[in-house]
């Protein structure tokens, strides 16, 4: 994923208007936002140093120099987050993991412990390792192949999703977002890769999305899902990361106890029992 630190300091310098940040906005512009010395300008570094930090030529920027973009920028907290990682690729070299990822078994009794909440664990690329009862009656990931137990590709690659997805369109700019940080971190897993790749050619969308360059943790939030047994379904979730393994996320959705949702979902798990 080459290009990444200069692409990401580029999309958000285009999106600081010079008026922002007390620069005149008169004159011809070639291209949006902030210049690359004006960026420069106001964080405190040469013309020449800054362009050689986008370019990718081999700096190894201190915190203080990240920090001053970050903040000439206005990167939020995840952003700056960001902007280290792929500033300092080598920093932090994630330490190698098994093909396969194992969930370990005391976390499966964690999630069918869980018996009126969907919940289900996911890795370091969004794929589906391990799931509950209820979370596969309302997503159905047992009945898919294991390539395709991934949200990445269930969201973009699978036809129903519009349909099960409401806000579809938000539901894929955060599920981008948030795989633009693993991208960050491991810049050198070769699945991960894979599978930006995979979608860049396969949906024209994410390929789009990509592009923007966002980046956002899916930590917490509300989802909504149209489920054609349960119907219309109203879904906070939060996101956990698993004890002795921050590459594994738990993500637990969190009807309100009583609401429509709650009595749809139980009757869901029962129909599920049933069938």
């Amino acid at each position: 994923m080459d290009g990444d630190l200069g692409d990401f300091l580029r999309s958000r310098r285009a999106r600081i208007r010079p008026e922002e940040v007390g620069l005149p906005s008169y004159g011809r512009r070639r291209v949006p936002g902030l210049r690359r010395e004006e960026v420069a300008q106001l964080a405190g570094v040469s013309v020449d140093y800054y362009i050689r930090l986008e370019q990718g030529r081999g700096l190894r920027a201190s915190d203080a120099v990240l920090d001053a973009i970050a903040r000439v920028l206005r990167l939020d907290e995840t952003e700056h987050s960001y902007l280290r990682t792929v500033a300092r690729p080598g920093a932090a070299k994630a330490p190698r993991r098994p093909a396969v990822p194992r969930v370990r078994p005391g976390v499966q009794l964690l999630l069918d412990a869980m018996e009126r909440s969907p919940a289900f664990v996911l890795g370091r690329r969004m794929e589906v390792l391990a799931w509950n009862a209820l979370a596969d009656a309302l997503l159905g990931f047992g009945a898919l192949e294991p390539a395709a137990r991934s949200m990445p590709r269930l969201v973009f690659l699978d036809q129903a999703a519009a349909d099960f997805y409401p806000e579809w369109a938000a539901i894929a700019a955060q599920t981008v977002a948030n795989l633009r940080i693993s991208a960050g971190r491991y810049p050198d897993d070769p699945a991960l890769t894979g599978l930006v790749g995979e979608l860049s050619v396969k949906s024209t969308d994410f390929r789009r999305l990509w592009a923007d360059h966002e980046v956002k943790a899916c930590a917490y939030g509300v989802k909504r899902v149209r489920h054609p047994v349960a119907g219309l379904l109203t879904l906070p979730y939060e996101t956990l990361t698993v004890p002795e393994d921050p590459d594994q996320t738990l993500v637990v959705y969190t009807p309100e106890p009583g609401s429509e949702t709650a009595e749809r979902l139980a009757l869901l798990g029962s129909w599920a029992t049933a069938g």
